[in-house]
């Protein structure tokens, strides 16, 4: 059977007509499924007995709850979430204030490998489905204390750009969980032509990992530099004039003696030139296997200051969750995931 959950307005329509239900039984699914979290179909009240019949014949709800829970010294959480048969997916919970930043995942793995990355090192073993990234969020036992939601955990969002640009609708359709754009960020390395579709066809801030302004340097780093060149995703980044309350964000982790140098926040700067954005600068979240380390605070302000005397908004990340793996670069399910190799 399939799941019901994660369907677009549009889809749902199409559910209809093939079980010939009215057409305004789409938008009342889509309010039983998003906006009052239905179960079940037996408490879709105000659709006919027969439609529900029709429904629970063909399909699941499709949501499911968390299979495991941690909680960090520093008070962020993360969630095991199931994603298909026998795969799982790491969730997490950042608080910062008033604020809770969810951090989706779009993949079980990630076939980008970046060097730095816990999930690039388990590889790739599937796509999620529209309905089992927003489950992410609409399982989440912290769900109604949640102001933000990144796509920033496990998996390449545009190597998922359907499911990805599918869950950002529901997000933010009126039939659908009705959030502003401006509460959601897709980070993507800048794979190309998928970014052009995520700055079309959705109006949620873009975060692009750069992590280095030289190309052979940012290959080794993060090896879609080869076939997808950060100078190009900038470029239409910048063509397309992105501003208002939408925001680009450039994601860089300074390394000791690797990428930390002025030369390098020099070349950054003008990288960026002409391109409305703001730098986050991320404290490298050391991996098992990995010959990188972090650079010392004092070169991560010097970094910054550096940016911003060159006109740039540049902040510094405060990293939390790292006790219990969920901190940036540390999402894993390599040793829950069968035929995963957990190094």
């Amino acid at each position: 059977m399939k799941d019901l959950f994660g369907n677009t307005l549009a889809e749902l329509r199409s559910i209809a007509a093939r079980l010939d239900l009215p057409p305004f039984a789409a938008r009342q699914i889509a309010d039983w499924l998003y906006a009052k979290g239905a179960a079940d179909f037996a408490g879709m009240t105000n659709l006919p007995r027969a439609a529900r019949e029709r429904l629970a014949a063909e399909y699941t709800i499709g949501r499911a709850a968390p299979a495991r829970r941690a909680e960090s010294r520093d008070g962020t959480l993360k969630y095991l979430f199931p994603a298909g048969e026998n795969g799982f997916v790491e969730t997490a919970v950042i608080p910062d204030g008033e604020r809770r930043t969810l951090c989706l995942s779009t993949q079980v793995g990630c076939r980008r490998a970046c060097r730095f990355c816990a999930t690039g090192r388990q590889g790739f073993h599937g796509q999620l489905g529209a309905g089992a990234i927003l489950n992410q969020y609409a399982s989440c036992p912290e769900r109604e204390r949640i102001t933000n939601i990144v796509f920033m955990g496990m998996g390449e969002p545009l190597d998922n750009p359907d499911a990805t640009l599918a869950a950002l609708e529901v997000f933010t359709a009126d039939w659908g969980y009705a959030m502003s754009p401006t509460r959601l960020t897709v980070s993507t390395v800048g794979i190309r032509p998928a970014l052009g579709r995520l700055i079309a066809e959705s109006r949620c801030h873009i975060a692009l990992s750069v992590h280095s302004p030289f190309p052979e340097e940012r290959r080794r780093l993060v090896p879609a530099e080869a076939a997808h060149p950060m100078a190009a995703a900038i470029s239409e980044l910048r063509e397309a004039r992105i501003g208002g309350q939408r925001r680009v964000m450039i994601e860089y982790i300074p390394f000791a003696d690797y990428n930390d140098s002025p030369r390098h926040a020099a070349a950054l700067a003008r990288l960026l030139r002409g391109l409305r954005c703001r730098v986050n600068l991320i404290p490298f979240n050391a991996i098992p296997g990995c010959d990188l380390a972090p650079t010392d605070p004092a070169r991560m302000a010097a970094f910054q200051a550096e940016l911003e005397r060159r006109g740039f908004v540049a902040t510094i990340r405060k990293s939390k969750g790292a006790d219990i793996a969920a901190a940036c670069g540390l999402l894993s399910t390599a040793k829950t995931t069968p035929g995963a190799g957990g190094k």
